[in-house]
Order: structure tokens, then C-alpha cells, then sequence
């Protein structure tokens, strides 16, 4: 059932990464940065983001940071995981990653921009189509275009998704400006790379954002920090939306 695997992938608290090969390594993807979060190496090479760090006893404390709202102090307090002193090894202190940058065309981005039911309607049923959360494509969409439909980038990618121009063609794409043509494309396209990669979502988002040539190239994770970023960006936005459904209920 590649469903199931894909929507418990992320699920805030219960670190099933290795049910998908991402590893706890990923952990930081899973932590909201802050601005000012610091980066934690610990001594068995696993790396983590956290917004703050206390010693208490013989242990260290990294707090994750919480949901929003009234009770968001309390929230934060209760979200940390404990190591022993000597498990750490490096702490750096990091800044957030920038919201992507968007060019766009004119005063025809608000016309053309489908609106929260209509986006909520088409990625609800590409993720139907082709086994993938909703949650995990509006936050692709979130980090590549901010949501602007008439979005292109500096090398060219066009639309929600960012499709480069070969492969929207490949994805049977004819306008990327369109909404749901844009959605379907994208979706199909992180559909074969979830497919490639065994279903390991780390993979198939850096393969995403720098070609799966890249991936392969290096057997794993690029060593590029903006791919980093973006995977690790992609991951955040879904866990604060699945935090904040939790909360909901």
C-alpha cells in the first residue's frame, strides 16, 4: 500500500522515517526552524534543528518549537527530546531558510489564481490519483511558488509546481500557468520520482528541486545546500500542517 506508507511518512511525533529510508539524519527536516535555530550534531552522525537548547542534569534538551495559538508556550515546552551531554558533539547556530523567490507576470497572477477551494479541490485529487497526501503537494507548492500561479524562476521553471518546460511537455503539460494542468503535471512528475527512489521522500523532493541525475550522481542526498533546504522546507511546511489539523480536532 504505497498510500499508507506516503501519508504516515511525516507524521509529527512518530519518527517512522525509517519506514521510507530517510533516516533520523532527516530529523531536522521535522523540527520548525526559527529564526537564530540551532543545528545539533550528535556523536552517532545524526543532525537535528531545534529552535533552543537547555542542559538539565546529565542531559541536553532540544526543544522543537510548537503549534500556534493560545497555547503555543505550553505547546513548545512539552515538544523536546532529551540526549546525553556527551551524545552531542557540534552546536551551530543557523538561519531560517527565505521564503523562494517568485518573478512574476503582471497584474494577471490574481485573476489567474485558483482560490483556497478550487487549489484545496485540485490537489485533492491529484494526490487521490496518484496515492500522494494532499498536505505533502500544497507544501511542495507552498516552497516552490508561494502559492502564484504565474510564478518563473531564474532558470526558467514555470507555475505552482515550477515545472521546467521539458518536463511539463514529458508530463503532457501545454500551459504550466494552468492551474490544474500545473498540479496534475507536477504531481505525476513526484509521482515517478516517489517511484524511483522506493518511496523514500527525501530522495524523490531533492530529486525535485535538482534533477534526479543529481541524486543518482551522488547516491543519495546532493551535497547542495539548497537542495538541502528546500527538502528540509518541503518537510516543515507538512508537519506544521499535520500539527495544526492535530490541533483542530
Amino acid at each position: 500500500m504505497r498510500v499508507a506508507i506516503r501519508l504516515r511518512a511525516f507524521l509529527p511525533g512518530a519518527l517512522r522515517f525509517g519506514a521510507i529510508g530517510i533516516g533520523l539524519a532527516m530529523m531536522a527536516a521535522v523540527c520548525p526552524l526559527a529564526r537564530g535555530a540551532e543545528h545539533v550534531t550528535l556523536k552517532n552522525g545524526f543532525e537535528l534543528d531545534c529552535v533552543r537548547i537547555e542542559v538539565v542534569g546529565d542531559k541536553v534538551r532540544l526543544y522543537f518549537g510548537g503549534l500556534a495559538g493560545k497555547d503555543a508556550a505550553a505547546s513548545e515546552r512539552s515538544n523536546y527530546q532529551e540526549f546525553a551531554v556527551d551524545a552531542v558533539v557540534r552546536v551551530e547556530t543557523v538561519a531560517d531558510v527565505p521564503e523562494p523567490e517568485v518573478a512574476a507576470k503582471g497584474s494577471a497572477i490574481d485573476a489567474a489564481s485558483p482560490t483556497k477551494l478550487e487549489m484545496h479541490v485540485m490537489l485533492a485529487q491529484a494526490g487521490a490519483e496518484h496515492h500522494i497526501d494532499e498536505d505533502l503537494l500544497a507544501s511542495v507548492v507552498r516552497a516552490e511558488s508561494a502559492g502564484q500561479v504565474r510564478a518563473v524562476s531564474r532558470t526558467g521553471a514555470r507555475g505552482l509546481m515550477q515545472l521546467m518546460p521539458g518536463t511539463a511537455s514529458e508530463m503532457g503539460v501545454e500551459d504550466s500557468f494552468k492551474a490544474d494542468q500545473n498540479i496534475a503535471g507536477g504531481t505525476a512528475y513526484l509521482d515517478a520520482l516517489l517511484t524511483r527512489y522506493h518511496d523514500d521522500v527525501a530522495l524523490a523532493l531533492a530529486a525535485y528541486n535538482a534533477g534526479p541525475g543529481a541524486v543518482d550522481r551522488y547516491h543519495g542526498m546532493p551535497p547542495y545546500r539548497e537542495t538541502r533546504e528546500y527538502v528540509a522546507r518541503v518537510i516543515r511546511e507538512f508537519n506544521r500542517r499535520k500539527q495544526l489539523m492535530a490541533q483542530a480536532r
